[in-house]
């Protein structure tokens, strides 16, 4: 989430995105990654639970009690499933819907024209990026401005203009012109000394709006339905992980128990660096699937579930090791 408010404050910045669409953009955003971001909360809320109990000893008195822990599964899921459940109506359904929303937005600032781009006290580029604008201020009314400044390229030649007072005008047409008033223009070659001064008592200069373009086919921004009726691969691969981040924010939630394990003694960091680990090795893999899916290097069939089932094998590995220690060193149970 920072990095991408530094991102949208490096547009702004750079006359790319207009300064009151960056909160409306964060909002759109911040929905596109609760998904990952619940996911990982869940695992790190069980983890650092049961790293607590085993730190206070209370796993010990579980444990002497005959418990085993695995008894531990049946609270995980009542606390995680209401969460995994969130997460595959925000992953499934919310954030593709978020995600056009924004890009919807962002495509109905650019489609702006080039004075409702302008913010008072600030140069601002063109759409074309053949003009900067300059006002000082707006007046009373939305269509006038003061203290306008123009620069413009036109057919090798500089010109800049600058009055005191200007407006907005809408032709019959529908095209929109800033209109300027007694002004001035300065217009010649950059290096040359030939340069032409012209008065003027008005000055209409068009505003460049470009015509609305439809957005492009995103399969991040398609409805599950569409995904589940479309053969191409790059659906595929989107289908693929939406449904992965429920079934890893589940399967993380019950890897979290094993993973809790702490010596007393030692104290939790060693636990919690290869908790940590162990998500970031999930996500590249699931990422991983992905891309290979819409590469056509694995079938969908498959990689839907492959990375899970090795998670899930992983999961019953560690569940038998924690139980009993030497279990991976081939001896019998005690």
């Amino acid at each position: 989430m920072t990095v991408q408010l530094i991102r949208l404050l490096g547009q702004v910045a750079g006359g790319k995105l207009a300064a009151d669409a960056v909160m409306v953009l964060m909002v759109f955003g911040v929905i596109g990654y609760l998904p990952v971001l619940l996911s990982i909360a869940t695992f790190i809320a069980v983890l650092l639970t049961l790293s607590r109990w085993y730190r206070d000893s209370e796993m010990v008195i579980w444990q002497a009690a005959g418990m085993p822990l695995s008894a531990w599964i049946s609270p995980v899921l009542r606390f995680s499933l209401p969460v995994v459940m969130v997460i595959a109506a925000l992953s499934l359904v919310l954030a593709p819907w978020a995600t056009q929303k924004g890009l919807m937005y962002r495509q109905k600032i650019d489609d702006r024209g080039d004075v409702a781009r302008v913010s008072p006290g600030e140069f601002n580029e063109s759409s074309s990026g053949d003009r900067v604008f300059f006002v000082e201020s707006v007046g009373g009314q939305a269509s006038v401005v003061k203290n306008v400044f123009i620069s413009s390229v036109q057919q090798g030649q500089t010109g800049v203009m600058a009055t005191a007072l200007g407006h907005t005008e809408t032709a019959e047409n529908g095209d929109r012109f800033l209109v300027l008033e007694k002004g001035r223009r300065y217009e010649g070659a950059a290096g040359t000394p030939a340069y032409r001064v012209m008065a003027f008592e008005r000055y209409a200069v068009r505003i460049e709006t470009k015509e609305s373009q439809k957005l492009e086919a995103s399969p991040r921004t398609k409805p599950l339905v569409d995904l589940l009726k479309s053969p191409m691969l790059a659906e595929r691969g989107e289908l693929l992980w939406r449904l992965g981040l429920p079934l890893a924010a589940l399967n993380l939630a019950l890897l979290a128990i094993p993973f809790s394990y702490v010596n007393a003694r030692a104290g939790r960091t060693n636990n919690l660096f290869f908790a940590l680990l162990a998500y970031m090795l999930y996500n590249n893999l699931l990422s991983v699937s992905q891309a290979w899916v819409a590469q056509g290097k694995l079938q969908f069939g498959i990689g839907v579930w492959l990375i899970h089932a090795l998670i899930f094998l992983l999961l019953f590995v560690l569940f038998c090791y924690r139980q009993n220690p030497f279990f991976l060193a081939g001896r019998k149970w005690h």
